[in-house]
């Protein structure tokens, strides 16, 4: 692969001996990682138990709710749990019903301490529910505690049940409680998933019973290395890391780790066809495709770490985890990889083993032909791909709003039936309380105020401490709907130094910081990106083109989300944050894959080929190589699809579908044809865009 993949010689090379103290480089090399691994596992098995997933650890840092989420955690008893247990029953609640929904509330009211006062039922209009919504500050800011109190509820709900009547529990509480145990589980689905697809994929690509568990076992201990680098990290800097950039973390790695064990193994086979000892067939395979592997993380890398500037607590936070991840990937890659493919030899590549002096199999290229057809009209080809794209991306027209905190869930728990009971049972009438914290000098006036704002159907004062008020706050309208906004609007309008809270209003500031953040982290992106293609290219037509090639799949794979997540997947919303986070991952990633081609394309020509020649000889010699790791990448982010998580899916779509349309669309097709176009312009300012052919390199 050009300076990736392939040798522009073929002849066979003996070097010099080497001293054999430099056979005792890859035992070292080995080693020490070995050391490392032994030093980082019993950090990175901490790293599940210091990831945060409070509301507070995802909330942009600067917004109203986070600051309510923050006062509340001061007030006496610290932070509130707020549940409704709901009854009801399709025909209308019975006498019976109604005492044995009271007797089940008694008994879990003197079982934990509930503030308020006894909670009272609220019958629905049409008879059919009845709602007692409850408010306690028993587990404080412990999730452990509050999992056990909302296990502990359900148990007493469930105990003695009545036939035809459902009881189930209810409220933000419930809802982050069933979310978390949703997180615990992700860790070792998604290790054990990825692993067996990587797996898969590597056995496919090498038809070996042995190389594949090569890449595979090195690219697992940079998991294990990135997690304890990443637990370093919280505990040195306190970092916050969700579960949810945990796992994308876990993807990285093994997708662009992968992708780098792709890379130097198609060079390295290459190499030992015309040099004998596989030591120097390594260090061969290092120089060629060593600048393009860092050139490309280093791009990754930059990427993910404009995240830093978000605003937003969970993207600033999935920066720099992502950054560590592709960075141990690198370093595992370019030296442990090379380590122990030079210690076992040649015999790893049984039973095609590239022999010294042998040629390689000649096979009918698929690449080749694709750059053929290219060729031959290559405006045609350039406008029908791009044409192609634009047509995908009018389909953000028909993107869902934003994702409901209920609807997060691909299989609905049970605090999330529960809610949907609540709204069809009370359409004019609020379920989910909005909290407001009052300085308590003004909280008598605060509290008035509220009760006068338009859309409130109920307002009571509840904890002080610290100099701050608690008011409860309860719409008129249902949760997350456009009356229930506007009544949060008109609080936050109405109430001088006061600052709204609650759970409606946490994905109101969500969606806010998520859509400030796009302005700032976009161009941050684009910037960082086109100076490294700049300094590795030398020019700045090819970096401008390469990164209008990527933006232009990021708008695509958008436009296809609305074709297809609520139309046929039945997706309520879009994660506010994903148009960034997709942004970020698919112009990154995609540039990786660009500059492998261009990087080639740009050897052929200082080595004297014309335009033409050059950029049909780099799509036929990196295609092959490209198209198995654009595969392997998307593949790997496709476990995400499988996870119970609506977010997490919709990421795992959005970025493997765009890595497909990059690799196999734009790389082939689209890049092919513009280079085919320009000519030399393509190069243009460096040198290489106005002298004439050179003389072919000896």
């Amino acid at each position: 692969m050009g300076p990736v993949l392939t040798a522009s010689e073929t002849t066979p090379a003996k070097p010099p001996a080497r001293p054999t103290a430099w056979r005792a480089v890859p035992w070292a090399v080995v080693a020490l990682w070995v050391a490392v691994i032994a030093l980082a596992l019993p950090f990175a098995g901490k790293l599940a138990d210091a990831q945060r997933d409070n509301i507070i650890d995802y909330l942009p840092a600067s917004a109203d709710s986070t600051q309510v989420a923050k006062i509340e955690q001061a007030l006496p008893g610290g932070e509130s749990t707020e549940l409704v247990v709901v009854y009801h029953r399709d025909g209308g609640l019975t006498a019976a019903d109604r005492t044995h929904a009271q007797q089940r509330i008694d008994e879990i009211t003197g079982a934990h301490e509930f503030g308020g006062g006894p909670p009272r039922g609220i019958p629905s209009q049409d008879g059919t529910t009845l709602m007692y919504p409850m408010s306690t500050t028993e587990p404080g800011t412990d999730n452990d505690a509050r999992i056990a109190l909302v296990d502990d509820v359900r148990e007493r709900l469930a105990a003695a049940p009545v036939e035809g009547l459902d009881a189930e529990l209810g409220g933000p509480g419930a809802l982050m409680t069933d979310m978390e145990k949703v997180f615990e589980t992700i860790d070792g689905t998604l290790m054990i998933a990825t692993v067996l697809v990587v797996a898969v994929l590597l056995i496919l690509t090498y038809r070996s019973p042995f190389l594949w568990l090569v890449p595979l076992t090195v690219v697992g201990t940079a998991a294990v290395a990135s997690q304890a680098l990443v637990y370093g990290l919280i505990q040195g800097f306190d970092l916050t890391v969700t579960s949810q950039s945990a796992a994308i973390m876990t993807v990285l790695v093994f997708g662009a780790g992968t992708d780098y064990a792709l890379l130097l193994v198609a060079r390295y086979r290459e190499e030992l066809r015309r040099i004998e000892r596989p030591y120097d067939a390594m260090l061969a395979a290092l120089r060629g495709c060593g600048p393009a592997v860092l050139a490309s993380s280093g791009t990754v890398a930059a990427g993910l770490l404009c995240l830093l500037a978000a605003d937003l607590n969970s993207a600033s936070g999935l920066g720099p985890v992502g950054a560590v991840g592709v960075v141990s990937a690198l370093a595992a890659m370019l030296t442990l990889l090379p380590a122990v493919l030079v210690l076992l030899g040649r015999r790893v590549f049984w039973p095609l083993v590239p022999a010294y002096g042998s040629e390689p199999k000649q096979r009918r290229s698929l690449f080749a032909a694709m750059g053929s057809s290219a060729g031959r009209r290559p405006a045609a080809v350039l406008v029908s791909g791009m044409l192609l794209l634009g047509a995908l991306a009018l389909g953000v027209f028909n993107l869902p709003g934003d994702l409901a905190q209920e609807d997060s869930f691909t299989q609905q728990p049970e605090s999330v039936t529960a809610m949907k009971t609540l709204a069809e049972a009370y359409p004019g009438q609020g379920s989910q309380p909005i909290t407001v914290v009052a300085p308590t000098g003004t909280a008598e006036a605060a509290l008035a105020e509220a009760r006068r704002t338009q859309g409130v159907a109920s307002a009571e004062a509840g904890r002080s401490g610290g100099g701050w008020t608690e008011i409860t706050v309860l719409a008129k309208d249902a949760p997350e709907t456009p009356g229930e906004t506007a009544t949060i609007e008109a609080l936050r309008a109405g109430l001088d130094g006061s600052h709204v809270g609650g759970p409606s209003a946490q994905q109101m500031d969500l969606a806010d910081t998520s859509a400030s953040d796009q302005k700032v982290v976009i161009p941050l992106v684009l910037g960082a990106v086109l100076l490294i293609l700049v300094v590795l290219l030398r020019s700045l037509v090819a970096p401008l083109m390469l990164t209008v090639a990527v933006v232009a799949v990021w708008g695509a794979v958008m436009g296809l989300g609305g074709l297809v997540f609520e139309p046929v997947f039945g997706f309520e919303g879009l994660d506010p944050g994903m148009p960034l986070l997709s942004f970020v991952f698919l112009v990154a990633l995609g540039v990786d894959y660009g500059i492998f081609l261009m990087h080639r394309m740009r050897e052929e020509s200082l080595d004297g080929a014309d335009p033409r020649t050059a950029a049909l000889t780099a799509l036929r010699t990196t295609g092959g190589v490209i198209a198995s790791a654009g595969i392997v990448l998307a593949a790997t982010f496709t476990v995400l699809m499988n996870l119970p998580l609506v977010p997490l899916f919709e990421m795992g779509f959005l970025v493997a579908v765009g890595v497909l349309l990059d690799t196999f669309l734009v790389r082939t097709y689209l890049v092919t044809s513009a280079s085919l176009l320009l000519g030399r312009r393509v190069w243009w300012p460096g040198p290489l865009s106005r002298r004439g052919p050179a003389a072919p390199k000896p």
